[in-house]
This record gives C-alpha cells, sequence and structure tokens, in this order.
C-alpha cells in the first residue's frame, strides 16, 4: 500500500538533558487521501509532533519518510512543495490582502529574487475558490473573522500544491458554524487525494470525518484505529480524566458522538 506519510519510531525532547521526552518512540502511517486525527490532553506533543513532520523542529531520533524520502534528506523548498502545514489559528499583524497572504504559498516555487507570476496568482485564486473564499480576496486579513481567516491559511498552505497537509487544531477558538466549515473543507480535500493529519480537541470532530484516529499520551502514541473503535468512554476517562458518554444518534447515517458528563 501507498503511505505518502510514514513515521519510524520518533522521539522528541527540547533539551538533550532533560529526564524525559515530550514523546518517545512515536511509529505512524498514512494512506494517500487519508484523514488521521490526533487527539489527547494538552501537553501530550500533538502540536510538536506535527511540527517535527513539518520540519520545523529537529528530532532525537527516529525517521520520517515523505513519498519514500528521508524528510532530513529534503531541503525545506523541496519539503515545502510536498507538504503543507497550518498553524493554529493567531491573529495577523499587518493589513495584507487575503489574496497577498495565500500567494505566499507559492514561495517553494520560486525563486531567491522572483516575484509571483500571472499563474502563481492563478493557483493562489483556485485555492481560494476551493475554500469558499473568493469573495475576500481583497479584503485586509485584519478584517476579517477568526474562521474566515484560518480559511486563509488553509488556502495558503493549498496554494504550494502539496499532497500532504498538516493541520494544527484548525477549529480551535471558531464558533460551531466555522467548526462546520473547515470541516467540511478538510473532507472536500481528502476526497480530492490529499493526505491529512489533523490535530483537534473535539474528540466528534474524529466521528465526523471517518478517519483513524490515534491518541497522544505522555508515553506517546498510545491506541491508533477507526474512530469508533479508539474513542470509547474509557479512553476518554484515561486520557482526559473526564467522563463522557459515547452515543449513536438516529438519522445521523450511523454515527456516534461524544458527549461530556459533569457528574
Amino acid at each position: 500500500m501507498n503511505h505518502p506519510l510514514l513515521i519510524r519510531d520518533l522521539t522528541f525532547r527540547y533539551n538533550h538533558k532533560d529526564p524525559e521526552p515530550v514523546f518517545s518512540s512515536v511509529s505512524l502511517h498514512l494512506s494517500e487521501g487519508e484523514i488521521f486525527c490526533l487527539i489527547g490532553p494538552n501537553g501530550t506533543g500533538k502540536s510538536t509532533l506535527i511540527k517535527c513532520i513539518a520540519g520545523l523542529l529537529s528530532f532525537e531520533s527516529g525517521e520520517v519518510l515523505i513519498e519514500g524520502n528521508n524528510l532530513q534528506s529534503l531541503t525545506p523548498s523541496q519539503s515545502a512543495r510536498i507538504i503543507g502545514y497550518v498553524p493554529q489559528s493567531h491573529i495577523p499583524s499587518f493589513p495584507f490582502p487575503v489574496r497577498d497572504v495565500v500567494v505566499m504559498g507559492r514561495s517553494p516555487h520560486l525563486g531567491p529574487l522572483s516575484s509571483p507570476t500571472l499563474a502563481d496568482m492563478q493557483v493562489a485564486d483556485d485555492a481560494m475558490d476551493t475554500v469558499g473564499i473568493a469573495h475576500l480576496a481583497d479584503r485586509p486579513c485584519t478584517d476579517i473573522s477568526g474562521g474566515e481567516y484560518q480559511l486563509v491559511l488553509i488556502a495558503r498552505a493549498l496554494t504550494q500544491m502539496p499532497r500532504i497537509l498538516l493541520l494544527d487544531e484548525p477549529t480551535s477558538h471558531l464558533d460551531l458554524g466555522n467548526q462546520m466549515k473547515i470541516l467540511r473543507t478538510i473532507a472536500c480535500l481528502s476526497e480530492q487525494g490529499l493526505t491529512i493529519l489533523m490535530a483537534t480537541h473535539f474528540p466528534d470532530h474524529a466521528f465526523l470525518l471517518s478517519g483513524r484516529v490515534g491518541v497522544m499520551m505522555r508515553q506517546g502514541l498510545t491506541r491508533i484505529g477507526k474512530a469508533e473503535t479508539v474513542i470509547t468512554e474509557d479512553t476518554m476517562k484515561e486520557a482526559y480524566d473526564a467522563r463522557v458518554s459515547i452515543m449513536t444518534i438516529p438519522g445521523n447515517d450511523g454515527r456516534k458522538i461524544c458527549v461530556p458528563l459533569l457528574s
């Protein structure tokens, strides 16, 4: 089977003097067009793992294979043509037009002193069409909502024309409507063949996207499997120290939901 993303025995610590790594011996593979959700409590290394795969952090041991190539053998420009990374939502500092922010994703395809061509601008326009923000192209990015800006960041990553997309909590701090817009976009991109790794704090998102799930704990990636088998009441109690009820909603194609319990 073709695995665009393959992780073997990955271990990371911020300082070699730290007695314990952030995570150790993490192994994972993703198939073409797959959506894989990382869940788990704060501080267990979900964002750190994604940054290691994106090449933003250097891991201590193990290997990351991108389409069969060792990540450490690729230049930043080479890896950026394969991997798109969308960080956690943040507030933009400068009022750049949305189109200018999106076309920045063409940087891996440009020379050191080159400017975007008309063809590059068309790629950016196509990416904005894909995520439904073409009407925002000329708006300052400081004048749009948090959900809209998150779609801008996804469009910027798509402008790289990657085959693997890494999303770090793409729905954090968004209202329900914007969460669903992001999830629909992710599902559509997967159907188009994009391989997607996504960190999330919402177990229900994993149920909605119907992909595989990995649970990050202090020990590393402890459970991997289909959302329906991994996200259980016992697992949620162990991971979050929270009581939940997992139930199936009638008329929802048999999908499950995770309901927190106060007592």
